[in-house]
């Protein structure tokens, strides 16, 4: 018995570990839905936004060398280029990985098995794109991209192996890319789970408030959670029906909730109000709970939130996570509501209560 009880634990966090590394692959192997928005439309969305924005390419006036990118047999034009790839000539890069190895000669001669030479450009490098060229007949990458290093050195790289390793030279980017991380996300999904079972049973231990459970008299926190939740089902839907739509938001990030196609602009508003609410629900655990029981309360709200990104993020990209959604909120709901509907409150421990009688926390009798 004595050693059962030692495996249980060691067994639960392994098999937390387990789902969660399978989890986590799934997601960002997860290929886009069938039933996406077509690219077509995604594109016309963006090329809208573009000239709405003014975008510098709308109004620049190109040289015969920089209207079109020219190969043997394929050109592409400037405007188009930007639209599908969502970035272009003058757009500002910085390595992430350890190094990214660029290629001294011109493409053409790796195509043709020619001996060339290449130099590394180190990790935090900035780059700025300088030239793009389209070669149909290299059977592993036809977009080839010339890129400017800080140092002034000038090489090329297939755009596959470039986007591999460098980001946007943005820091919501560069927070995006962070926490597309596989490694990371299977780190902080365990060391979440177990810091989670932690402080619950904990708090339930001590019949401290937490949200759900033993709430306080606010519905800041309560609702704080639902954001959350609809905020990664969202973010899940717009990977899986409009992918191109969300990588533009990756290469161009903004935080003005108008100023991006429309999936986009909800999204930010779901960022928006998480934030304005998280304020406000921090102000009521401050003025309802001292200061002890209200950081147990906001680490167990952080906590539910957390569960809650993970859990719903994941979940949505296999359609569980919509009907699963529809079920936290009525269960989330008809909990406060029924919490909040009781009238009496126990004048030996302060437990709310339905009716007057007996306490079920701690037996008094209530008249």
């Amino acid at each position: 018995m004595l050693f059962q009880k030692r495996l249980t634990p060691l067994g639960i966090i392994l098999l937390l570990f387990t789902l969660n590394v399978g989890l986590t692959g799934c997601y960002h192997k997860k290929t886009p839905s069938q039933f996406r928005l077509p690219d077509s439309i995604q594109e016309a969305q963006i090329s809208r936004r573009i000239k709405e924005a003014d975008d510098s390419l709308k109004n620049k006036k190109p040289t015969n060398e920089e209207k079109t990118w020219q190969s043997n047999t394929l050109s592409m034009d400037l405007f188009a280029f930007r639209v599908k790839h969502h970035y272009s000539q003058g757009f500002n890069f910085v390595v992430h990985d350890d190094s990214l190895m660029l290629l001294r000669q011109q493409p053409e001669e790796v195509v043709n098995k020619m001996k060339t030479d290449s130099f590394a450009v180190r990790k935090g490098k900035s780059m700025v794109v300088a030239d793009v060229r389209i070669l149909p007949n290299d059977s592993i990458d036809s977009v080839w991209v010339r890129v400017a290093t800080e140092d002034y050195a000038f090489g090329w790289s297939r755009e596959s192996k470039l986007l591999k390793h460098v980001d946007p030279d943005d820091p919501i980017s560069q927070f995006i890319s962070l926490f597309s991380n596989v490694h990371l996300l299977v780190f902080l999904v365990v060391i979440l789970l177990i810091s989670v079972s932690y402080l619950m049973r904990k708090i339930l231990r001590r019949n401290a408030n937490i949200v759900h459970f033993n709430d306080i008299n606010s519905f800041y926190p309560t609702l704080l959670a639902l954001i959350v939740a609809t905020s990664a089902a969202f973010y899940a839907s717009i990977q899986l029906f409009a992918p191109e739509t969300w990588r533009e938001f990756y290469f161009h990030p903004s935080l003005n909730p108008f100023s991006q196609p429309l999936l986009l602009n909800i999204f930010l508003l779901l960022v928006w109000a998480m934030i304005i609410i998280a304020i406000a629900a921090i102000d009521d655990v401050r003025r309802l709970l001292r200061s002890g029981d209200a950081l147990i309360y906001l680490c167990g709200l952080a906590g539910i939130c957390a569960v809650n990104y993970i859990v719903f993020s994941v979940l949505t990209l296999y359609y569980v996570g919509y009907l699963l959604l529809l079920a936290y909120i009525y269960y989330a709901i008809l909990v406060w509501r029924k919490r909040h509907s009781d009238t009496y409150e126990c004048g030996n421990c302060g437990a709310r209560l339905h009716r007057k009688g007996r306490c079920p926390h701690c037996g008094v009798i209530n008249e």
